[in-house]
């Protein structure tokens, strides 16, 4: 009789346990490969095109085990880009604190999907069909719940915990690892305006998305990795999808192209300085990392008295001021005062930014100003700057 009674409670499939972990990493994985192709950099970002064969199967595998309606999603995440460390970022570790975003990620999440102001200004050009208004968005709760019975009845009780290993891995790894230690912890290619890091170079666990810094810096890029070295599985599933003609790639990151033979800046060189901008400034502080070093030798007393180490001078002095606190500004500022090589290094680096920064200016005087920071950089006496304006001019 017993036996009768746990044939009945059993499931369709009966496995090992190691089965069942498969099973349910692979479930994971389609999970955050629909985020990071379909929410991500299809809805948010329009960087792919995708057939509606993909597209309905990740809308409908996302309302299975997320709940997430998609406009939310697009437009949480794009004034998260819009608003990026400032106090309107829906969930910036710089503002919440990283705990409160590890912790409570998806529901700060859910706070902002309810700002119809939100919705309205950033979720433009998301699914508005009979599916969407009547099933997805409609009874959003509802996907979780018919993905509980599908699991109990495919694996019997043990469906259950799958399921809520389900549930938990999408506001873990992406609500909160990738919003949270994505803007606090890891290494950055590109000095962008912003505290976005890259985690690992090897983007697997998380569809790719590990690869932070690089997203932000080109957020339009279907393709997030960069160096050699990088590997992003979210674009290798894009790939396969563009060659069996169910996506179509629309951007990826430029490669920047070098004209060694070119000695002044020209509207090639500007534009080419504004497309790699993030890219500029990181190899600026490449360049500069011996003067800083050579600096900081002499500055250990002011740097005691602000209470900070060199490591911390060096983030500051490489960070845009904007993603600064004001204390923190107010040190730097203080350490700067008695050091007139690094102030320089670092009053070079704002007026680079500002070029690109000036929205109203011609191109005629970008470039004036962009050859004229050039000139001055040669002539600042620092070799490491003069070295760094030269490669600039030949940029094209």
């Amino acid at each position: 009789m017993i036996s009768d009674f746990l044939n009945l409670i059993s499931g369709v499939f009966d496995m090992p346990w190691w089965g069942y972990v498969v099973v349910t990493l692979v479930f994971t994985h389609i999970t955050i490969a629909s985020i990071t192709i379909y929410l991500h950099r299809h809805s948010a970002h329009r960087a792919l095109e995708l057939h509606a064969i993909p597209s309905h199967f990740f809308r409908f595998w996302l309302w299975l085990t997320t709940g997430m309606v998609t406009k939310e999603w697009t437009a949480v995440h794009r004034k998260h880009h819009a608003k990026c460390e400032s106090k309107d970022d829906p969930h910036s570790p710089i503002i919440y604190g990283i705990n409160k975003v590890l912790a409570e990620g998806s529901e700060l999440y859910r706070i902002e999907a309810k700002n119809k102001e939100t919705l309205s200004r950033y979720g433009y050009g998301t699914p508005d069909d009979w599916m969407e208004r009547n099933i997805y968005s409609g009874h959003s709760a509802k996907g979780v719940a018919l993905m509980l019975i599908i699991n109990v009845i495919l694996f019997g009780p043990i469906g259950i915990t799958m399921w809520a290993v389900q549930m938990m891995w999408a506001p873990v790894f992406a609500a909160g690892i990738i919003n949270g230690v994505g803007h606090y912890w890891g290494y950055r290619n590109f000095q962008a305006d912003d505290a976005s890091r890259n985690i690992v170079p090897w983007g697997i666990l998380i569809g790719g998305e590990e690869l932070h810094n690089n997203h932000h810096a080109y957020a339009t890029s279907a393709r997030l990795s960069n160096k050699w070295y990088e590997f992003d599985i979210g674009w290798l599933y894009i790939r396969i999808l563009e060659m069996m003609g169910l996506a179509k790639v629309k951007k990826v990151a430029p490669k920047l192209r070098i004209d060694k033979a070119k000695t002044q800046c020209d509207s090639d060189t500007l534009q080419a300085v504004i497309a790699h901008r993030y890219e500029v400034l990181a190899k600026y502080s490449k360049s500069l990392k011996e003067t800083f070093a050579n600096e900081v030798v002499h500055l250990k007393e002011v740097v005691a008295q602000c209470g900070i180490d060199n490591s911390t001078l060096k983030r500051w002095v490489l960070a845009d001021s904007k993603t600064l606190q004001e204390h923190e500004r107010e040190k730097l500022s203080q350490v700067l005062s008695n050091a007139k090589t690094l102030d320089k290094v670092y009053t070079m680096r704002e007026e680079l930014a500002e070029i690109w920064q000036r929205s109203t200016a011609s191109t005629e005087e970008l470039v004036k100003k962009l050859e004229d920071w050039c000139r001055r950089a040669e002539e600042s006496g620092i070799e490491a700057l003069r070295i760094f304006s030269q490669r600039l001019r030949c940029y094209a």
